[in-house]
C-alpha cells in the first residue's frame, strides 16, 4: 500500500511538473516574442505619423484575394501553390498542435473534438503536404537555383524549422502508436510490426512506427514511451523557438503582410503624396533620413518576404543596373532596425546574445565598394544575377560606426540606384505583400534635388529647360503652338485655340492637350495629326491651348523637383479653370496620369474628365463614329505603357482599336499587360543617359522582336521614341516599324 501511494505521489509530481515546465517555457517564449514585436513597432514609430485608415469598397476583395487567395503569389504557379500549402497547412496544424500538446500534458487523452478520426487523418495529410512543400522549396532555391532567391544559412533556417516541426509531429505520433499497441508475444520484429494496429486515420504515422519497430523499438516498451516524451518536448521547443525567431527575420511578414495589405492606400496606384512646401517649420523636404519616411512606409520594410519577385521584373535589374527593389527594401529595413535600436537603446535581438555577440564597438551595415560583374549575357539584358551578386557583396557590416551616423543616401542606398528607377511600378505590381517601392525612391530624389541640389547633369539640364521654356529640350516657348500651322498644312484641318473660341463665344467638347512631345517632337507630331484627323472625322468638337499650354510637370515631379511641378500644376489648373474645361484628351500617358490622379490634389475639379486618346477613340469606334475600312496586313505586338497600364489599369483600349482594324493580328509578348517591361523612359529617364549594362529600350525591343512582328504598337510618345531607337540599334528598322495605335487606326479609316 505504501509503495502504491509513493507511485501515486510520484505520478502526480511528474504530471504537475510537466505542466509547470510547459507553462514556464511557453510563457518565456511568448514574452520574448511580444518584446521583439513591440520593439520593432517602436522603431516604426520613429517615422512620420500618419492616419492608418483601411481602404474601402472593392479593395476589400483585393485584400481577401491576396491574403487568402494568394492572387499575386500565384503569378508563379508552382511557387504560389507551395505557399498556399504553407499558409493553409499552418492554419490546419494549429489545431493539431493544440491536440498534441494537450495529449502530452494529460497522459495521452486527446481533445474532445468531433469526428476525431477524420481530424487525425487531415492532420497527417497536412503534415505530409507541408513536408513535401519544404523539400520542393529547397529544390527551388538550391536545385533550380532561381536567380531571384537568396541562398545561405539564413534563407535555409526556416526550412529547417518547418521541416523539424513536421518531423517531430510524425515521430511523436509514431511513438504514440507504438505505446498504444500490444506486442504479439514472441513473434519476430517483422511479424510484430505487421501486427501493429494501423488505423485508417493514421496512414503516415503508422508507417513511421513500423520503421521504428524494425529498428528495435517494441510496442508498449520504455523506449516507446520515452520516444513519445522526447519528441513531444522537441516539437514544443522547435515550435516556440520558431515563434521567437519569426519577428526577428524576414518571416515577420507572417504578421505584418496582412496588416500592410489592409492599410494599403486607397488612392490611385503610384499617386505621389504632395509636399507642403509652405510649411515654415519643416526642417527638410523629402527623405534624407530613414525617419523621414512615414510609419506606413516603414511597415512596408518589415512586410518584405525577400521573394525577389520585384527584382525579377525590374527593368533596371534585368539590364545590368545596380538597383534591385528587393535589396532596396531589405537595406532600408536593416538600417531602420540598427538605427532604431541605437535611438531607443533596445536591442532587436532576443534572447540577448543569441543572434549576435555583444561588442564594445558599434557597427552598422553600409554599402561598400561595388565591383561590377556584368557578363556578356547581362549586357543583353537577360538576367538579374549580376545585380543580385553585386548587392550581396556590397552590403557589408562595418565596425566602429554608429548607425545613427550612417547616411541614408550614399551609405545605405547609392545615388546610382535611385537614378536607375524608371518608376514603372512593376515591382509593386508583383509584390505579394503590398510594398510600395517607387514613392520611397521619389522621396529620396526629392531630398537630393530640393535640399542638396544633387542630380545627374542631364536631368538638371532637363529641369532647367522646363523651368525656362516649359519643355525638356529648351526649345523656345514661342514655338509651342507651331504644330497647329504644320498640322493644317499637312492635314488641311485647322485646330482652333481655346482663346479663339472664347472670343467667338463657343466652347468645344474636348480640350486636346498636345503635350511637349506632340508640340515639339517631329515624330510625335505624326501621332497628334492622326488623332486630329480621327477626331475631326468623327465630328468631335475640340480645341487646343496653343501657347497657353505648359509642361504638365510629370518629368519634374518624378525627378524630384516638387517645387517646379507644383508651380506648373497651379499655372495649368488656372488656365483650365479660365476656360471652364470639363473634358481633356491627351496622347501622353504621363500627362494623362498626372492630370487624372495628381492634379486634383492641387485644385483641379473632380468634374473634369481626363481621357487617354485610346480610350476616346475606343468610345468613338463603339458608337460607330469611326469605321476602319481598309485592310492592314500587319502582325502587331503591343507594348504597354507603364503609366497607362499599371498606373491606370488601361490595357484593353489599345487592343480594342487594333482588333477593329481589318487584317491586323495581335501577337502578345511573353511580358505584356500588367507584367509588361518598361521602355526605360519613365521617371525622367527619357532625358537621362544610362551608364551601365544594356539600355532598357534595347532589351524591351529584343523581347518584342521574339514574336516576329511587322509592327511594334504603342500608345505613348515616350514608348514610341524608345522602340524606334531600339529598332535602329538592333538593325531591325528595315523590316519592323514602331507605330502608335492612332496611326494604324487612321490608316485603316482613311486608307493612306
Amino acid at each position: 500500500m505504501a509503495s502504491f501511494f509513493v507511485l501515486l505521489t510520484f505520478g502526480q509530481l511528474v504530471f504537475w511538473g510537466r505542466w509547470v515546465l510547459f507553462a514556464a517555457v511557453t510563457a518565456f517564449a511568448i514574452s520574448l516574442f511580444a518584446t521583439v514585436v513591440l520593439r520593432r513597432v517602436g522603431y516604426m514609430r520613429l517615422g512620420v505619423p500618419i492616419v492608418f485608415a483601411r481602404y474601402q469598397g472593392k479593395r476589400k476583395s483585393s485584400f481577401s484575394g491576396q491574403v487568402l487567395g494568394h492572387r499575386k503569389l500565384l503569378n508563379d504557379v508552382r511557387s504560389g501553390i507551395m505557399h498556399l500549402v504553407y499558409f493553409y497547412g499552418f492554419i490546419v496544424l494549429q489545431f493539431g498542435a493544440a491536440d498534441l500538446i494537450w495529449k502530452g500534458l494529460n497522459g495521452g487523452v486527446p481533445l474532445p473534438l468531433p469526428y476525431y478520426d477524420l481530424f487525425s487523418w487531415t492532420q497527417e495529410l497536412t503534415v505530409t503536404l507541408v513536408l513535401a512543400a519544404v523539400l520542393y522549396g529547397a529544390f527551388r532555391r538550391y536545385g533550380e537555383r532561381l536567380p531571384r532567391l537568396k541562398r545561405g544559412w539564413k534563407p535555409s533556417l526556416v526550412m529547417w524549422f518547418i521541416g523539424s516541426l513536421m518531423l517531430t509531429i510524425l515521430f511523436t505520433l509514431a511513438f504514440e502508436r507504438l505505446a498504444e499497441n500490444e506486442s504479439p508475444g514472441n513473434a519476430s520484429s517483422a511479424d510484430s510490426a505487421s501486427h501493429i494496429v494501423a488505423p485508417s486515420y493514421a496512414p503516415v504515422s503508422v508507417q513511421v512506427a513500423k520503421l521504428l519497430h524494425y529498428a528495435g523499438v517494441q510496442p508498449q516498451s520504455v523506449e516507446a514511451y520515452a520516444g513519445f516524451e522526447v519528441f513531444w518536448w522537441l516539437h514544443l521547443l522547435v515550435l516556440i523557438s520558431f515563434l521567437v525567431y519569426v519577428p526577428q527575420s524576414k518571416h515577420f511578414h507572417l504578421l505584418t503582410a496582412p496588416v500592410n495589405l489592409w492599410f494599403r492606400r486607397s488612392t490611385p496606384p503610384g499617386r505621389l503624396t504632395p509636399l507642403n512646401l509652405e510649411d515654415e517649420e519643416a526642417e527638410s523636404f523629402g527623405a534624407g533620413k530613414v525617419e523621414h519616411f512615414t510609419q506606413k512606409q516603414m511597415l512596408d520594410l518589415y512586410a518584405c518576404v525577400e521573394c525577389g519577385r520585384c527584382t525579377n521584373v525590374c527593368p533596371a535589374s534585368n539590364t545590368g543596373k545596380l538597383l534591385s527593389p528587393m535589396h532596396l527594401i531589405v537595406k532600408l529595413r536593416d538600417h531602420l532596425t540598427e538605427k532604431g535600436a541605437a535611438i531607443t537603446s533596445k536591442s532587436p535581438w532576443l534572447p540577448a546574445g543569441l543572434w549576435q555577440h555583444k561588442s564594445a564597438e558599434p557597427y552598422a551595415h553600409v554599402m561598400g565598394a561595388v565591383i561590377p560583374s556584368w557578363d556578356s549575357e547581362a549586357e543583353r539584358g537577360t538576367t538579374i544575377e549580376p545585380t543580385m551578386a553585386a548587392q550581396a557583396a556590397a552590403w557589408v557590416k562595418r565596425e566602429s560606426i554608429k548607425p545613427e551616423e550612417v547616411e541614408l543616401i550614399g551609405e545605405v542606398l547609392t545615388e546610382e540606384e535611385l537614378w536607375a528607377c524608371t518608376t514603372c511600378r512593376n515591382c509593386e505590381e508583383q509584390c505579394p505583400v503590398g510594398n510600395e517601392h517607387v514613392d520611397k525612391i521619389i522621396d529620396m530624389r526629392r531630398y537630393l534635388v530640393l535640399m542638396e541640389g544633387r542630380l545627374p547633369s542631364d536631368g538638371q539640364r532637363a529641369l532647367q529647360n522646363i523651368e525656362r521654356q516649359s519643355n525638356p529640350w529648351g526649345l523656345p516657348r514661342a514655338e509651342r503652338a507651331a504644330w497647329v500651322a504644320d498640322c493644317e498644312s499637312r492635314t488641311g484641318i485647322r485646330v482652333e485655340t481655346m482663346q479663339e473660341l472664347k472670343r467667338q463665344g463657343r466652347n468645344p467638347d474636348v480640350l486636346l492637350w498636345a503635350g511637349s512631345m506632340g508640340s515639339y517632337d517631329i515624330r510625335s507630331r505624326r501621332v497628334l495629326y492622326a488623332l486630329v484627323r480621327l477626331l475631326d472625322h468623327a465630328g468631335v468638337s475640340f480645341a487646343t491651348l496653343g501657347l497657353e499650354e505648359k509642361s504638365s510637370g510629370d518629368t519634374a515631379r518624378r525627378i524630384g523637383n516638387e517645387l517646379l511641378f507644383q508651380e506648373l500644376c497651379r499655372e495649368n489648373i488656372e488656365t483650365l479653370s479660365k476656360y471652364s474645361i470639363t473634358r481633356i484628351v491627351t496622347a501622353c500617358p504621363h500627362t494623362y496620369n498626372t492630370f487624372k490622379n495628381e492634379y486634383p490634389d492641387f485644385g483641379l475639379s473632380p468634374d473634369v474628365k481626363v481621357e487617354h486618346h485610346t480610350e476616346l477613340l475606343a468610345t468613338l469606334l463603339e458608337d460607330g463614329a469611326l469605321r476602319p475600312f481598309y485592310t492592314l496586313d500587319e502582325r502587331v505586338t503591343v507594348h504597354d505603357s507603364c503609366y497607362l497600364g499599371r498606373y491606370n489599369d488601361t490595357y484593353e483600349a489599345p487592343r480594342s482599336l487594333l482588333r477593329a482594324i481589318p487584317g491586323v493580328t495581335i501577337e502578345e509578348m511573353e511580358r505584356s499587360r500588367s507584367n509588361g517591361m518598361c521602355c526605360g523612359a519613365g521617371g525622367g529617364l527619357m532625358w537621362m543617359e544610362e551608364h551601365s549594362g544594356t539600355r532598357v529600350n534595347h532589351a524591351r525591343t529584343a523581347q518584342a522582336l521574339e514574336v516576329k512582328p511587322s509592327v511594334i504598337s504603342s500608345a505613348c510618345p515616350y514608348c514610341l521614341t524608345m522602340m524606334e531607337d531600339g529598332l535602329k540599334a538592333m538593325s531591325a528598322d528595315d523590316r519592323v516599324v514602331a507605330r502608335d495605335v492612332a496611326e494604324l487606326l487612321a490608316e485603316s479609316v482613311f486608307g493612306d
